[in-house]
C-alpha cells in the first residue's frame, strides 16, 4: 500500500477505533469564538473571482481604448 498500511494494521485500527467510539465524546465548539470559528469552515473566500471580474472589465476597458484609438 501506498501509505504504508497492512491490511491488518489496518484491521487492527479500525477495531480499536470501533472500541474506543470517539464520535460518542465529540462535542463540537462550546464558546462563542470557537463556534465563531467554525461558522467559517465552509467560506471559500472571494478574492479571486473579485480579481477575475475586474481582469475581466480591464481587459474590456483596453480593447476599448485600442478601438478608439484606431479611428
Amino acid at each position: 500500500m501506498a501509505n504504508g498500511w497492512t491490511p491488518e494494521r489496518r484491521a487492527r485500527q479500525a477495531e480499536l477505533i470501533r472500541k474506543w467510539r470517539p464520535w460518542e465524546k465529540s462535542t463540537g465548539p462550546r464558546t462563542p469564538e470557537g463556534k465563531q470559528t467554525v461558522a467559517r469552515n465552509a467560506f471559500r473566500g472571494g478574492t479571486w473571482r473579485l480579481l477575475r471580474e475586474l481582469a475581466r472589465a480591464m481587459r474590456e476597458q483596453k480593447i476599448g481604448l485600442k478601438k478608439v484609438g484606431e479611428k
